[in-house]
C-alpha cells in the first residue's frame, strides 16, 4: 500500500482556506486538491490589514500590486499610528521601512541616541520615510520607493484567491461536515462525511475550519497553548462604516483604559473595532465606547467575538495541518493573521509529504511555525508591557506582568547596551526599534562608533537623512489621488 500523498482536502474556505488552495495548486500541480466549505457558515472576516510579507505570496500567484488593491477595494498601508500607548495623548508611528542609515556594526539608533544626548536629534520617526509620507497622506509606486502593505476587503481577497485556485484545478465542494472518519490503526483522518451524504476522502487534510478546529482540535485532540497571561485581551467588536473623505495610507491603533481600537481605511469603507479584556471592560461598555467614537454611516451591525490568544501545540498533527484560526490566534494589533497563514502554507509546500509523512519533517514544520508564533507574540507583548500608563487596573497589570524570558532578555539587552540582536528571518526587524523607542525604551548608552563623528558631522548626517526623505516625499501624489488614478475598486 502506497503512503504517497496525492489527494488533499482543505476544510473551510475564507482567507485561510483559499490562500492554501491557491498557492498549493500553483506549486504542487500533480496533487489533487478539494476544498470543502458551506455557504451556511460565515467567516470572521475582520482581517482587513496586512504586513509587507504579503508581497511575496501575491508575487508567487502573479497578482500585481495595483490589481490587488483594485480587486480587493484596498488601500495602501505604510504602517500603524499608535496613539495613547506610551502615555495618554502621546503618539508615534511604526513605519514599514528602515529608519535612518546605520553602519555594519552600529545601527542608526546608536547615532540617533548620541544625537539625543547632544540635543540635536529629532524624534526617531522623523528619519523614517514611510512614517513621514503617511503623515502627509502621500503614496506612489516608485523605484526604490516606500515599503508598504495593504488594507483590504478580506471577502474580496478570498473571492480572488478562489478564482485563481479553481482556474488551477481545485475542486470546491459545498457541504457541512456531519462526521469525520479516522483510521483505527493510527488515528489519521481518512474522510469527511457531509450532511448531504457525500463522502470526501484524502491522504492529507488542511484544517481551516476557524476557531472550532474541527479536525485539529475536536478529532485529533491537539492541545492549545494559552497566552492569556501575556495577552489578556479576549474580546473584539468590529463594525464597518462608510468612508468620509480619502483613506489615509496607514492604520490607527488607539489605546484606551482596557485595550485599544482600530481604524482601517479601505477605498469604500472604514473598518472600525475595539479589542479588550472582559475582566476590565464589559461587552456593553466596549460597544458603547466603540459606537460613540466611530464616524460615518454604519454599514454592518456590531457583534462580539470571543477569542484566546495562543496556538495549537502542534500545527501539524498526524496527517493534518491547521491554518488560520484553527491553528491559533494572535490578537490583531500588528496585523499578523494573514502573514501566519502565508507562512503555514509556504512551509507546508517546503515539507510537503509527497512520499509519505516523515516525523522529522513534521517536527521541522512545527518548530518553524511555533518559533514564528512566539516571536510575533513577544513583539505584541512589548506594546503592552513597555508603557508609562498606570491610569487603570488593566495598564497596571500589563506593566507588572511576568514577561516571556525571550522578550525580557531582548528588552534588557537593548536598554542596557543599545544592542539589538535577532534571528535572520524574523518577520519584524526595524519595527522592534520603532516600537521600543516609540514606547519609551531608550538605550542607556550608544556604540563607540557613533562618537567618531563630531557634533557638527553628526548634525549634518542627521539633517541629510531628513532632507533626503523630505525631497522624496514631496514628489509623491496624495494617497487618494493615486488610488483614484490607478487602483479604483
Amino acid at each position: 500500500m502506497s503512503n504517497n500523498v496525492n489527494k488533499v482536502v482543505i476544510l473551510g474556505g475564507g482567507t485561510a482556506g483559499w490562500m492554501a488552495a491557491a498557492l498549493l495548486s500553483r506549486a504542487l500541480t500533480k496533487v489533487n486538491i478539494t476544498l470543502v466549505e458551506s455557504e451556511q457558515l460565515g467567516t470572521i472576516g475582520v482581517g482587513e490589514a496586512t504586513i509587507p510579507s504579503i508581497h511575496f505570496f501575491n508575487d508567487m500567484l502573479g497578482i500585481r500590486s495595483t490589481d490587488f488593491a483594485k480587486l480587493t477595494s484596498g488601500s495602501f498601508k505604510l504602517g500603524i499610528q499608535f496613539e495613547n500607548w506610551k502615555t495618554q495623548g502621546a503618539s508615534y508611528f511604526h513605519g514599514f521601512g528602515s529608519t535612518g542609515l546605520g553602519m555594519w556594526a552600529a545601527g542608526f539608533h546608536e547615532y540617533w541616541k548620541r544625537g539625543v544626548e547632544l540635543g540635536i536629534s529629532k524624534s526617531f520617526g522623523a528619519y523614517n520615510a514611510e512614517g513621514v509620507a503617511a503623515k502627509q497622506d502621500k503614496f506612489a509606486h516608485v523605484k526604490d520607493g516606500l515599503n508598504f502593505a495593504y488594507h483590504l476587503d478580506a471577502g474580496l481577497y478570498a473571492k480572488l484567491l478562489r478564482q485563481l485556485a479553481e482556474q488551477q484545478g481545485v475542486t470546491r465542494v459545498e457541504g457541512l461536515v456531519e462526521k469525520v472518519h479516522t483510521k483505527p490503526e493510527n488515528g489519521y483522518v481518512s474522510s469527511l462525511q457531509l450532511q448531504n451524504g457525500q463522502t470526501v476522502e484524502a491522504d492529507f487534510f488542511i484544517d481551516c475550519s476557524g476557531f472550532s478546529g474541527l479536525l485539529i482540535s475536536e478529532v485529533l485532540k491537539t492541545p492549545y497553548v494559552d497566552w492569556s497571561h501575556w495577552l489578556p485581551m479576549n474580546s473584539a467588536i468590529p463594525i464597518q462604516t462608510k468612508l468620509k473623505g480619502d483613506p489615509p495610507p496607514y492604520t490607527r491603533s488607539i489605546a484606551n483604559q482596557a485595550g485599544w481600537e482600530w481604524r482601517i481605511p479601505l477605498q469604500h469603507r472604514m473598518g472600525n473595532g475595539i479589542v479588550y479584556c472582559s475582566e476590565y471592560m464589559s461587552d456593553d461598555d466596549a460597544l458603547n465606547r466603540l459606537l460613540s467614537s466611530v464616524e460615518g454611516e454604519r454599514i454592518t451591525e456590531p457583534r462580539v467575538i470571543k477569542f484566546v490568544s495562543g496556538h495549537r501545540e502542534k500545527l501539524w498533527n498526524k496527517n493534518c495541518v491547521a491554518l488560520g484560526l484553527a491553528g491559533g490566534f494572535i490578537e490583531p494589533l500588528e496585523s499578523t493573521a494573514i502573514h501566519i497563514i502565508q507562512q503555514g502554507v509556504m512551509q507546508l509546500i517546503k515539507y510537503f509529504p509527497t512520499y509519505g509523512i516523515n516525523d522529522l519533517e513534521v517536527s521541522q514544520y512545527n518548530d518553524y511555525m511555533t518559533t514564528d508564533y512566539n516571536e510575533i507574540k513577544d513583539f505584541i507583548v512589548l506594546h503592552y508591557c513597555q508603557t508609562e500608563r498606570d491610569d487603570s487596573p488593566f495598564w497596571q497589570y500589563c506593566r507588572s506582568m511576568e514577561l516571556p524570558e525571550t522578550l525580557k532578555a531582548r528588552m534588557e539587552l537593548f536598554r542596557n547596551t543599545g544592542r539589538f540582536v535577532q534571528r535572520k528571518d524574523e518577520v519584524f526587524s526595524d519595527s522592534w526599534l520603532q516600537v521600543m523607542i516609540g514606547q519609551g525604551l531608550i538605550p542607556q548608552q550608544h556604540h563607540p562608533l557613533a562618537d567618531e563623528m563630531s557634533k557638527q558631522e553628526l548634525q549634518a548626517f542627521l539633517s541629510r537623512i531628513e532632507e533626503d526623505i523630505a525631497v522624496r516625499v514631496s514628489k509623491l501624489p496624495s494617497h487618494g489621488e493615486y488610488l483614484n488614478r490607478y487602483c479604483k475598486g
